[in-house]
């Protein structure tokens, strides 16, 4: 039979083994004892949610990113087609508001000769009656124009101005100031707020 001596060694040996059993293997954890039903120390566990939460939150900040990114692109999308919409319906005003500027410029040519045959006809007896008609004539030609928004280029006497005049000829009047339009060759017209010819015109030239 075992001596009392014996069997307290051999307790304490048991305990000795069962608190190996049971510490952690993990230096820097301050359990001594795992969970009864593990061997594991529940400090595995915190390190595994650890690191599944820096993960998470890895995927939070770039989920975060892409959902700015995103939200830029739908931006700058929507800012485009603005833009977009507002070029094309500018376009389709100046169509529509110069649609007729082929025709018109083709009917001043047709002005033109009425004023030369105006200016070149001798008044008598006899022309005058054809000078009324033609003169009725031209005047409800012009007034037509006008009504779609043609109006003449002032030019004669006046500065000037390459964005309304185009100079043909040049003139030395000591009389008149530098670069001042002495004459008028040919009418410059506007259509609403677009010049469609220029007016052709004598500048004055001091030396």
């Amino acid at each position: 039979m075992k001596s009392k001596e014996e069997k307290v060694e051999n307790k304490k040996i048991k305990e000795n083994i069962n608190q190996e059993e049971s510490s952690c293997c993990n230096n820097n954890c301050n359990h001594q004892h795992s969970d009864k039903n593990s061997k594991e120390c529940s400090c595995h566990n915190n390190e595994d949610t650890k690191k599944e939460l820096e993960g998470l939150r890895q995927s939070i900040l770039t989920l975060t990113q892409e959902k700015q990114e995103l939200e830029n692109k739908a931006m700058y999308a929507q800012a485009e087609l603005v833009n977009y919409r507002k070029r094309k319906d500018e376009e389709t005003q100046n169509m529509l508001k110069f649609a007729n500027q082929d025709l018109i410029t083709e009917l001043l040519v047709i002005l033109d000769n009425f004023e030369r045959a105006m200016a070149s006809m001798s008044i008598t007896e006899e022309t005058s009656k054809v000078m009324e008609g033609i003169q009725m004539i031209y005047n409800n030609f012009n007034e037509t124009l006008k009504n779609f928004g043609v109006t003449e280029i002032e030019a004669k006497d006046l500065a000037f101005d390459p964005n309304y005049h185009e100079a043909v000829m040049t003139a030395n009047d000591s009389e008149k100031e530098n670069d001042t339009i002495v004459s008028v060759l040919l009418k410059g017209y506007m259509l609403k707020d677009r010049v469609i010819r220029a007016a052709k015109v004598v500048v004055n030239k001091l030396d």
